[in-house]
């Protein structure tokens, strides 16, 4: 979403990288046109405004960081007053000390109401809570059934009625106490405009059910008019946070910049995608990162952690360790990793990824050839891939609808991986062996004041380090080139993979 944005950030901060020190002329210079980019992504103008009033004023007054230049004291003064324009800290759910706590979800007609309270729910139901969802949305043809198909699909409790909105969201708070859940999400009907009918009509729900927490759901499509929305909403029937949909679309970024600060209600969650799995919280600091291509590690971290099971965290402990890496663990971790979403959106998340990788146009189906070729493999095969010789190359690419010079290439590339594994092994035992020395001699392994390292923390992501997504935990996808155009992901050994055909 903020791709255009990032786009023009990164261009004045590339030109500010070449000056020894910054004028006040510079400093004017460099809001010029950081404002003229905000408007551009669409962002209020006042809000615009106010941003660009708070970077001079820190940049002008700033002390200057040694160990910063110019440009980096600017990246971090923006850096800073995006995290503030975007919320400050992470918002959070009202939780009523008695069940049940009650979440009312408004907004116009196709924002994604009840898609999004689908999504809600399963979110709080990883989090160990016990939702309930409620379809109060009786104008919209087919809302109810499709809040009931939601529901069926993340297995939590449904109701609704054929009554009235009121009705069905009172009826709704007393199913949740008799089936003893502890939240209860309200789903109500969208209109195409603004109406006094459906303010009215939220304003009777709102006071039959006294909702905890209030959240407009909002098209990050529809730019500045979300900010007017929002402001309606408001008036009419305070509203206590904001769910941003599409975030993964093209919309130029203005709503997300622009709620908060005219709003002053803060944006709780995010939806990033089409299914029910691709909604996160909101972290005004890491979308701040993202903006100015500092990556997100600590979602990434997130997303691997809950993609990967326990089982599958020892074994890539035990790859690490071992340095033993088949193509049978290869090909576990590249379906793991295209349970994490679209690879476009993972390598986004990674600091310090070139604009071109970032760019390029990444075709996750390329990722299913090389399975093919994995998949048409014996057992045997993918654990001693050396045995694979001429004809059984052919057999494989033949069963895989791909060519010999694709099956030859993944081998040749994986086998370099493989050597390097090996040598990560080696390293692993020789550093497991001085720590076991040292203890025996009483002499101290880490350093004075810091804690040990442990090898299970985040151990899905294995070593996010010189290969760009490192290995084992994500498959070393950093290590996988550019399968048939992914756009050369770097690392050593990478596979430079199957190329387009």
């Amino acid at each position: 979403m903020f791709d255009s944005l990032s786009d023009r950030l990164d261009g004045i901060f590339s030109r500010l990288r070449s000056r020894g020190r910054l004028t006040e002329k510079d400093v004017d210079e460099v809001a010029r046109e950081i404002r003229q980019a905000l408007l551009e992504a669409d962002v209020n103008v006042k809000v615009a405004r106010a941003f660009i009033t708070r970077v001079k004023d820190a940049a002008i007054g700033a002390n200057v960081h040694e160990a910063l230049n110019p440009a980096q004291q600017i990246v971090k003064i923006v850096h800073d007053e995006l995290v503030a324009t975007l919320g400050g800290e992470t918002g959070k759910l009202v939780v009523s000390s008695k069940p049940p706590t009650v979440i009312l979800l408004a907004g116009l007609q196709g924002s994604g109401k009840t898609t999004h309270a689908g999504k809600l729910a399963r979110h709080l139901k990883s989090q160990g809570r016990q939702p309930l969802l409620v379809g109060a949305d009786l104008q919209r043809l087919a809302a109810v059934e499709q809040l009931r198909t939601l529901a069926q699909r993340i297995d939590v409790p449904f109701f609704s009625e054929d009554s009235d909105p009121v009705t069905v969201a009172r009826k709704g708070i007393d199913e949740a106490r008799r089936l003893g859940r502890d939240h209860v999400i309200v789903d109500t009907a969208g209109r195409l405009q603004i109406d006094a009918d459906l303010m009215d009509e939220l304003a009777r729900v709102r006071d039959a059910v006294q909702p905890h927490n209030t959240l407009l759901v909002i098209d990050a499509m529809t730019g500045q008019e979300a900010v007017n929305v929002a402001s309606a909403f408001n008036e009419t029937i305070p509203i206590d946070g904001v769910i941003i949909t599409k975030i993964d679309g093209d919309a130029r970024g203005g709503a997300a910049l622009s709620v908060k600060e005219v709003v002053g209600k803060p944006i709780l969650f995010a939806g990033t995608g089409e299914k029910l799995d691709e909604f996160e919280v909101f972290h005004p600091d890491r979308m701040a990162g993202r903006i100015l291509g500092m990556g997100d590690m600590l979602t990434l971290i997130e997303k691997a952690e809950q993609t990967f099971d326990e089982e599958q965290k020892a074994r890539a402990e035990e790859i690490m360790r071992e340095g033993d890496f088949t193509l049978e663990d290869f090909l576990d971790q590249l379906r793991q990793v295209k349970k994490m979403g679209p690879l476009q959106n993972v390598i986004g998340m990674l600091p310090g990824m070139p604009k071109e990788i970032k760019d390029a146009d990444i075709d996750d189906r390329e990722l299913g050839r090389v399975e093919a070729i994995i998949c048409s493999m014996t057992p045997a095969e993918r654990a001693k891939p050396n045995s694979i010789n001429g004809s059984r190359r052919t057999r494989i690419a033949l069963g895989s609808g791909t060519s010999t010079g694709e099956v030859n290439n993944l081998l040749k590339q994986f086998g370099q991986m493989q050597q390097m594994m090996k040598q990560m092994g080696v390293m692993g035992r020789v550093m497991q062996k001085k720590s076991k020395k040292n203890k025996k001699k009483g002499g101290r392994t880490t350093a004075k004041g810091t804690k040990p390292v442990s090898t299970k923390s985040n151990p899905g992501l294995g070593g996010m380090g010189a290969g760009g997504l490192g290995s084992p935990g994500l498959g070393d996808l950093g290590d996988l080139g550019d399968f048939g155009g992914l756009g050369g992901l770097g690392g050593p050994g990478g596979f430079k993979g199957l190329p387009k055909r």
